[in-house]
């Protein structure tokens, strides 16, 4: 029998609700017990939750599991689409058929101890941000990760600061919750789809006024190899594209002001990604 969390949450205080997306590509051995453990830090939090996982593609068994495994619960849905898009795409894709007024994201594969959510959520309250972001550099954050990516977060982040002025010294980690008002103006004007996608939300939200953006502590053990890391074959691949993506959005930004409300007639519309606006 389905237990419909929703009802069972409430709070004296303005009620809130958390949506969390979990985007997933190629995860069809380890997505049950990624959902599994996600949904049990969700089902202690003091809030009505909802828990939604986007197939980035069904090129394997990944949606069919999760499904399955989602019949149970009131609160967990399984979305998805026929091809690869892109992790920024699904989180945008997610983020479109959420109901929450805070809404967040975490990468599938738990390189992220799914614990951090309620260390997130916790200090989102703390700082009343806009935006709360996992960071490796946090003084209390439990790290363990290759050289080669320890080398490349620390450059790129210079890279960040020097581009966009962000004040956060970790933009990449994939976990980050945002106030749904956040997103609502955020949202429709991105582009990116895969590599730089977190830069480029954090980075037009500073543009907007939206300064709040904090950092919290995280629990991560990054791998190469595996599913949801990238490996050593495809490292320079990849920071290139990241590279590359990342310039374009500068370029956009302060070249273009493509982001700005003069230049609406511009952005790419795509009814998939439509964001909801207040249906909270």
């Amino acid at each position: 029998m389905k237990r419909d969390l929703n009802m069972e949450k409430t709070s004296t205080k303005e009620v809130k609700s958390v949506s969390i997306i979990v985007p997933a590509y190629k995860q069809e051995d380890t997505i049950v017990r990624d959902l599994s453990r996600i949904k049990q830090v969700l089902d202690k939090l003091r809030y009505p939750t909802e828990l939604i996982c986007v197939a980035d593609g069904k090129v394997d068994r990944t949606f069919e599991k999760a499904t399955k495994f989602a019949e149970r619960f009131t609160n967990l849905k399984v979305i998805g689409y026929e091809t690869n898009k892109g992790k920024g795409y699904a989180v945008r894709f997610g983020m479109a058929a959420s109901s929450g007024n805070i809404i967040g994201f975490i990468d599938s594969g738990m390189d992220i101890n799914p614990n951090g959510l309620s260390m997130l959520l916790e200090h989102f309250e703390w700082y009343d941000s806009d935006i709360i972001i996992g960071s490796k550099r946090h003084p209390v954050s439990k790290v363990d990760y290759p050289w080669q990516r320890r080398v490349f977060s620390i450059g790129y982040q210079l890279i960040v600061w020097i581009l966009f002025g962000l004040r956060v010294r970790d933009t990449q980690v994939g976990i980050k919750f945002f106030k749904r008002e956040v997103l609502e103006k955020v949202l429709p004007r991105l582009l990116v789809k895969r590599y730089a996608f977190d830069v480029e939300m954090l980075a037009v939200a500073n543009y907007l006024g939206f300064k709040r953006i904090f950092e919290a502590p995280i629990d991560i053990t990054l791998r190469f190899g595996g599913t949801s890391t990238i490996t050593n074959q495809r490292f320079v691949r990849t920071v290139t594209a990241m590279l590359m993506d990342t310039l374009a959005v500068f370029y956009r930004l302060r070249i273009l002001s493509y982001y700005s409300d003069k230049n609406k007639r511009k952005w790419v519309f795509d009814p998939e990604l439509n964001f909801r606006i207040n249906v909270v």
